[in-house]
């Protein structure tokens, strides 16, 4: 329980919220870890926030040009060192136990691939009273019927999944990670909330209509994926109806 955990960081404008994501960072009961935020040229005060951290264990990259999450989290990608990789956005929380007890939950139940329940807090921090789930476990064919994981609650062993590098595209591209991953690993569910996601903040994707949603996914399966034009509608279908079901099925109000 001591291997090295790389944490990924994309961050654009988000000077309101990264402290307190490098706070739940820090406040890990699980202390081997490096935190690879990557700014994508934040025109904020960003950068200044950071550099008031004296933790050798967060490295701070900045774009010199804008150039997206997917290049950004590529990048981060590349620099990692450890064992395991774990995603974390800028305005995202962990709870305090959370890499301590997934991967835990990962080597005892020998998976390469997990991700956990997480709660909804708007833009101030205050929990909604949303807690949302997914299937007990995604093989790559489930995957392509929906995101299930969120992307604040996943890890992977770098040791058996290898380097993951993702199409440029300009949403979705977490999804377009999973479906790589997915592609060499089953990914299963820890059943335990161990972080908060933000919900509501300007520019992002759950501040997006559903026309637009549909979009990203095409693009996502025809340019990431570059399946055929059938294929790609095919799935862009079958994601619309699997987004019902998870309301439905995995999205609970507390």
């Amino acid at each position: 329980m001591n291997e090295l955990v790389s944490i990924i960081m994309p961050s654009y404008n988000t000077d309101s919220y990264i402290k307190e994501s490098i706070d739940s960072v820090i406040s890990q009961t699980y202390t081997n870890w490096e935190l690879l935020i990557v700014d994508d040229c934040s025109c904020d005060n960003t950068s200044d926030i950071v550099a008031e951290y004296n933790d050798q264990r967060i490295k701070y990259f900045r774009n010199s040009i804008n150039l997206g999450a997917a290049v950004s989290r590529n990048v981060a990608l590349q620099k990692a060192s450890g064992k395991w990789i774990a995603f974390l956005d800028s305005d995202d929380l962990w709870m305090p136990d959370k890499l301590d007890k997934q991967i835990r939950f990962m080597k005892k139940n020998k998976c390469y691939f997990s991700y956990t329940q997480y709660k909804e807090i708007d833009t101030n921090g205050r929990e909604t009273g949303i807690l949302v789930s997914g299937p007990k476990k995604i093989t790559k064919r489930g995957m392509l019927c929906y995101c299930w994981p969120g992307c604040l609650t996943v890890m992977y062993d770098a040791d058996i999944i290898g380097l993951i590098q993702i199409e440029d595209i300009k949403k979705n591209n977490d999804y377009a990670m999973w479906l790589k991953v997915s592609s060499k690993s089953d990914c299963v569910l820890m059943n335990e909330c161990l972080a908060k996601y933000r919900r509501g903040r300007e520019g992002s994707v759950s501040t997006h209509g559903y026309f637009s949603m549909i979009k990203w996914h095409y693009r996502l399966f025809r340019n990431a994926e570059k399946q055929s034009i059938f294929n790609s509608l095919f799935n862009t279908c079958k994601n619309i109806l699997f987004g019902i079901l998870k309301k439905v099925f995995y999205v609970k109000g507390e």
